[in-house]
């Protein structure tokens, strides 16, 4: 007698086997030998398998069997009694099963045994293999099994051999709408109370450094399907190991699943009697209190949970390394004969000081500097770790510096280096067949991709209409069927709780095509600038969207404006300046809201850092020098240590120069605009870089007094509340200039290459200025007041910044007044008489006009005359006649 069973608490990959194996067998008879599960018990009450004469055990005599044919388990703890006769002289053992052995696993005379995610797909193969095709009820049964256990083809263990296992069944009219029926079904209202138990009562514990999460519950009656709450709760709390054990009754249910190669949970639940692969177990115990079941869980987690990996065990040795004083070209030659990408860098002692990559030594390559210095761009921010540290530890010191490579010491000295190949080797290596399918949480590049939704921050924080704006924005992309992410310093500001309505957008596509296809919903205007694929929305109010298309840009020299393609949005953030700088939400509808963080700048705002991404950044493109101090300034961060070395480098290396004038004067004009311009040019000041304005400029604590005094100046006008609009930023310019000879301030003006109007500002108006103030200062050095008239004509036609710059270089009180008076009354003053009045007057057209015009201006200064009258009267007083004036 030949029979087909499979183990207790049979599920759908059981009779999908069975099924297959009733084909290879036909004069087999099918035996369940305990219970099934709830989905397959209504499964069994609807379907025709009573065709195929399905008995059960007490039906058969064990006696009389000669063949046993075991499908989905291999397990003699698991087959009820067929464990009996196991051993039985005579007896012919066939095991068809896709789970990792155990101490009570039986051994067949014929076994076909294979790491995938089904035994339904190990008959697929078989199938395919003997050119057998299956009927559509059995492709149909067959793929229930198939989905089943491998979570419709989403579980980290299914392999390729299962998707072609279902293409085959699905060729061979596997009934789909069948597979859902079965498979997703509502929940009943006992499964919502247990699952909310189980979330109630689920805690983390930390085991070996692997974090393992634990719930439980006690009910009074059987509620079926719990590995499905298992997987709900799992992806509800995003858990990477759960374990959940439910008493009914006199038994506890047990499932396990997890995510890490650290915990098997097969091996785990072997412990209880039950089994299953590294990333699916399930068992069930009888007898014993769940309290005390999950007191001995804990201590056999200690001794499963894998612990046992370190330093030394993953390290390579011996280890390569480059000296301090060692060229980028060394470098190079280095890792291209050993196919490194990254190496050790040490000083005479053999410490480690820093790592060079590939990646950076490729790129000071395509600059052509070949001959500079490691040390100019090494990364000396990494971790340095003993040989006993943890896998853990190594993982998160990889992930926290992305870094390429982590020496390992051995009583202060280097015997050996971790690279990520050797971690992930380790991680995804031949250990255990089933971790060849450990899904690992990286984002490309190596930088943990962390994610959170933001919607309701921004339903808090921004106003209406832009809330409302985004929305729009977020139709269109959707209509278009292109990606749109919110980027810059809006999302920066929104998670400081800062004020920013600047948008900025990034569109996955063509942003030009986006900016004109919004345009035809909403009423506005847009201006495209095609190199860059950039464009301007501006609605009719005035209000501005710069909108950009995703892209990667790439510099043919340092310090040269880079070259454009279109790329992901991640790699649109890998070219901004600092990691604060590359947070973004992404607005369309189906994760609106949700912030991607590429690079860590998260962490960055929480520990109030300006870093830069690659160490790169400012040899591309120098202006982030001037832009990293102004950050600083403006959010009160520091700049990163590693950051503020590659600073001080490419300040050494002179690649300022490089750069555009107008480029500099635009960082410059922006930090002039800060609130904090004072503590900005001290920063600059300690990185040297005023010098690349000029070298004779600097800034001590005269230039702060005088930017203090011009901060007071300026306070005061706008205290005026006058209306009058001025650039503040001039104001503090000429003070940063006020040291310089009118050589030197002409010598900057071609340099920074100032628009004509700032030209004749700087040029012209500030030294007639400065000899105004020259003169104030001589009237008021003699204890006498000064008329009217002569400070009107001290500082007529000067520009409101000038002025205001002369209020704060001087500290005579009194010339400040005469200043003072002028900005508020003196230069407000007009003659009522015109041209007309003085023909009327018999004054022929001429240019002794402008004489009597000053002589009439300089008696109302003076408080000689008021009226129009009094002017008339004064005119033919003092100009009886034409020839007199």
């Amino acid at each position: 007698m030949e029979v087909i069973a499979t183990h207790v608490n049979a599920d759908f990959d059981c009779l999908g086997a069975m099924i297959a194996a009733k084909r290879l067998y036909p004069q087999a008879v099918l035996v369940f030998p305990g219970g099934q599960e709830r989905g397959l018990r209504d499964f069994l009450l609807q379907s025709t398998l009573y065709a195929y004469d399905v008995k059960r055990v007490r039906d058969i005599d064990l006696q009389q069997v000669t063949r046993l044919i075991l499908v989905d388990v291999r397990s003699a703890a698991r087959i009820g009694s067929f464990a009996e006769i196991v051993d039985k002289p005579g007896l012919e053992l066939h095991i068809y099963d896709h789970h990792p052995s155990d101490d009570k696993t039986v051994r067949g005379q014929l076994e076909h045994i294979e790491a995938v995610g089904a035994t339904t797909t190990i008959m697929a193969h078989l199938f395919i293999e003997r050119n057998i095709t299956p009927t559509p009820d059995e492709a149909t049964m067959m793929m229930l099994g198939l989905y089943e256990d491998t979570g419709h083809l989403l579980f980290s263990g299914t392999t390729p051999r299962d998707y072609q296992a279902a293409a085959f069944l699905l060729e061979n009219g596997a009934n789909l709408n069948t597979v859902t029926d079965f498979l997703v079904r509502e929940m009943t209202p006992e499964q919502v109370d247990l699952l909310n138990e189980l979330i109630k009562s689920c805690r983390t514990h930390l085991v070996n450094g692997v974090k393992i999460s634990i719930a439980h519950a006690s009910i009074d009656y059987y509620v079926g399907d719990i590995s499905t709450l298992a997987h709900k709760l799992k992806d509800i709390e995003n858990l990477n190991v759960l374990i959940i054990a439910v008493r009914m009754e006199d038994r506890i249910f047990l499932v396990g699943r997890s995510r890490l190669p650290e915990v098997h949970v097969g091996e785990l639940f072997q412990e209880f009697g039950g089994g299953g692969h590294a990333f699916a177990a399930s068992g069930t115990v009888r007898d014993i209190p769940l309290v005390q079941l999950l007191d001995r869980l804990e201590g056999w987690l200690g001794r499963h949970v894998r612990s046992g990996c370190d330093a030394q065990l993953l390290m390579s040795s011996p280890v390569k390394t480059l000296p301090l004083t060692a060229s980028i070209e060394d470098a190079r030659e280095l890792m291209t004969r050993f196919s490194f990408n990254a190496v050790p860098v040490v000083d005479e002692q053999l410490q480690v000081v820093g790592i060079i990559s590939r990646q950076v030594v490729e790129k000071i390559a395509h600059h052509k500097l070949l001959r500079i210095d490691i040390a100019e761009v090494m990364s000396t921010d990494f971790t340095q770790v003993k040989l006993d540290t943890s896998l853990t530890d190594l993982q998160q010191a990889i992930i926290d510096h992305n870094q390429r490579c982590i020496p390992v010491l051995e009583e202060g000295k280097l015997t050996g280096v971790v690279t990520r190949t050797d971690l992930l080797r380790y991680m995804i290596g031949d250990r255990r067949q089933a971790e060849e399918n450990q899904q690992l949480e990286f984002s490309r590049g190596g930088m943990r991709l962390k994610r959170k939704n933001l919607g309701r921050l921004l339903e808090s924080q921004l106003p209406k209409f832009l809330r409302q704006l985004l929305q729009q924005l977020s139709a269109v992309a959707d209509q278009a069927g292109v990606r749109i992410y919110l980027v810059g310093g809006l999302v920066r500001d929104l998670l400081l709780r800062e004020a920013n309505l600047d948008v900025d957008v990034v569109v996955e596509g063509d942003g030009i095509a986006f900016a004109a296809a919004f345009a035809k919903t909403t009423e506005c205007r847009i201006r495209t600038h095609d190199k860059f694929g950039t464009a301007v929305i501006i609605l009719p109010d005035g209000f501005k969207i710069d909108v950009a298309s995703a892209r990667i840009e790439y510099y043919e020299s340092p310090a040269a404006l880079p070259r454009v393609e279109h790329a992901s949005i991640r790699h649109d953030l890998y070219r901004r300046d600092f990691t604060i700088n590359t947070l973004t939400i992404s607005l369309n509808q189906d994760n609106y809201g949700q912030l991607l963080d590429f690079f860590g700048g998260q962490r960055d705002l929480k520990d109030k850092s300006v870093r830069v991404l690659h160490n790169l950044s400012f040899i591309e493109d120098p202006t982030r020098l001037f832009r990293a101090v102004r950050f600083e300034q403006r959010l009160g961060f520091r700049i990163g240590r590693q950051t503020e070395r590659l600073m001080r480098s490419a300040v050494r290396l002179n690649l300022v120069k490089k750069v555009g004038g107008t480029r500099i004067l635009n960082e410059l004009r922006h930090i002039l605009d800060e609130p904090q311009v004072v503590s900005a040019l001290r920063r600059l000041e300690q990185f040297e870089l005023l010098k690349f304005i000029d070298l004779r400029l600097h800034f001590d604590q005269r230039s702060a007094q005088l930017f203090f005094a011009a901060e007071r100046s300026s306070s005061w006008f706008d205290l005026l509340y006058t209306g009058e609009r001025y650039q503040r930023w001039l104001v503090y310019f000429f003070c940063l200039l006020d040291p310089l000879s009118d050589k030197g301030v002409a010598r900057v003006s071609r340099w920074l290459d100032l628009q004509p109007k700032y030209q004749q500002l700087l040029l012209e108006q500030m030294p007639q200025g400065c000899a105004a103030l020259k003169l104030a200062l001589r009237q008021s050095a003699t204890g006498k007041a000064a008329e009217n008239s002569k400070i009107y004509h001290w500082f007529c036609g000067l520009s409101l910044e000038i002025i205001l710059f002369l209020m704060a270089r001087t500290s005579d009180d009194r010339v400040r007044k005469w200043i003072s008076q002028y900005v508020t009354d003196l230069r407000k003053i007009r003659v009522l008489l015109d041209g007309k009045d003085l023909i009327g007057l018999g004054f022929p057209p001429g240019p002794g006009y402008h004489k009597i015009f000053l002589t009439l201006l300089d008696a109302r200064l003076d408080g000689q005359i008021f009226s129009r009258e009094d002017e008339i009267a004064l005119v033919r007083r003092k100009y009886p006649s034409a020839a007199d004036a």
